[in-house]
């Protein structure tokens, strides 16, 4: 099934947002579903494409990907008898973390 969407109405235009794709797992030590929780740090650097993800104590190395189909994010709203559907954003690419994580190390002075 197809729906087509007519997004030249809206004021403002429609936002664009990225997928970030992670390989593997992430186990966080806070896991309450009923509260936002901060996973990382996300730094883009635009001068040479290169988004990089800080992790606790890793660093991954991602780069970013046109996705080949566009996709968008709707908003279901029931309005008693008819179901509306509002645009809340597009997603035209993704951040791609595919390599192994690197650790973080840092210097430790012997003196302490």
């Amino acid at each position: 099934m197809q729906i087509y969407i007519d997004c030249k109405n809206v004021e403002g235009g429609v936002p664009e947002w990225a997928i970030i794709e992670l390989q593997g797992l992430v186990q966080m030590k806070n896991e309450n579903p009923t509260c936002a929780t901060v996973v990382g740090d996300l730094h883009y650097y635009n001068r040479n494409r290169h988004p990089v993800l800080v992790l606790g104590h890793h660093v991954l190395n991602g780069k970013e990907v046109k996705l080949e189909q566009p996709m968008a994010v709707i908003q279901k709203t029931n309005l008693g008898d008819e179901i509306k559907y509002e645009v809340k954003a597009v997603v035209k690419k993704k951040l791609l973390f595919k390599s192994r994580p690197k650790p973080i190390i840092c210097n430790v002075s012997e003196n302490v």
